[in-house]
């Protein structure tokens, strides 16, 4: 094992991607620059600075998947992949459906969201469930280093247009990664903690405050079973339903806001499949449907906290 932050991670990935796989590119809004690293060992024909121009980056790279490679695109902050949904949603997400098959599109997009350097609302937009909502697309948010770099070499791999959502307080976030880590399949939630009195699902930088939450909880007597996503798209729906099916008990945290979330799908998804179990009404605790504050404390009121998770599980349990 080794330490590194969830940058690194996302670099190690690559690199090691590109040297299994000549047809592996990078290219984006300060790539070459970013990832020095990178231009030196492969050089400027495979990583490559671009102006900001998030369509013409996007539009690129599924041409350049169609014909054959296999394209990753960093376009920095996630609320500008708005000038991208086009190229992402209706050229890279549908066409080897509407082409019968013949061309697949295995391109990565990177994106940064979420709070935590106070960037403000049009940096700072969680927009996850749109593209979870755009047929032919995969979907990624992990938590930790190890994480990121399996399920970036799992999306580099994919024959279908994989988007990678890194939250911005998780980037310079240290842990132990595998020197030799696998490609972790997408679609697979992992439990961070085994718990037997409620279900705590989350993903991204809520995963952690899940998991202090549960610190809390555990000292008073509850039991709580603490499940990271990882990939939104596909879902793992079998280990959400098999914890609940334990715990009777859901509360789900996401800092994206909560109409249309992801956070209504897995309510929605443990109404039908798993009713019988649930003991408790299903919570949710989301940002606001509001426009992201600079103001770092005020950033912080935005996002869930352990403290309102707690009281949302104790008002479950009926205390």
């Amino acid at each position: 094992m080794t330490t590194m932050t969830v940058n690194d991670a996302i670099s190690a990935a690559l690199a090691e991607e590109m040297q299994r796989d000549p047809t592996v590119m990078i290219f984006g809004e300060g790539v070459a620059t970013k990832r020095r690293d990178l231009l030196e060992r492969f050089g400027a024909t495979r990583v490559r600075n671009t102006p900001l121009a998030e369509g013409i980056i996007a539009g690129t790279a599924a041409g350049a998947a169609a014909t054959g490679l296999r394209p990753v695109v960093d376009l920095l902050f996630a609320p500008f992949l708005c000038y991208a949904m086009d190229e992402i949603v209706n050229s890279a997400g549908k066409l080897r459906y509407i082409s019968g098959g013949q061309f697949s599109f295995p391109m990565v997009v990177l994106a940064m969201t979420g709070a935590g350097w106070g960037v403000g609302a049009q940096h700072n937009h969680n927009v996850e469930s749109w593209f979870v909502h755009s047929p032919g697309l995969k979907i990624v948010m992990p938590s930790t280093p190890a994480d990121f770099k399996g399920l970036m070499k799992s999306a580099i791999r994919d024959d279908n247009p994989v988007l990678v959502f890194a939250d911005i307080a998780l980037g310079y976030s240290a842990g132990e990664v595998p020197e030799e880590a696998d490609a972790i399949p997408l679609g697979k939630a992992a439990v961070r903690r085994e718990g037997r009195d409620v279900t705590l699902v989350s993903y991204a930088k809520t995963v952690g405050t899940c998991m202090a939450a549960a610190d809390t909880l555990a000292g008073a007597g509850i039991d709580a079973e603490v499940i990271d996503l990882r990939s939104l798209k596909p879902l793992d729906e079998d280990a959400i339903l098999r914890s609940v099916a334990k715990t009777g008990r859901l509360v789900v945290v996401h800092e994206a806001s909560r109409l249309c979330g992801v956070g209504a799908e897995i309510a929605a998804l443990v109404a039908e499949k798993a009713f019988a179990s649930l003991r408790a009404p299903v919570l949710r605790l989301t940002g606001p449907d509001a426009p992201a504050p600079a103001s770092f404390p005020l950033e912080q009121a935005f996002v869930p906290q352990a403290d309102a998770i707690v009281a949302a599980v104790r008002s479950q349990m009926g205390g």
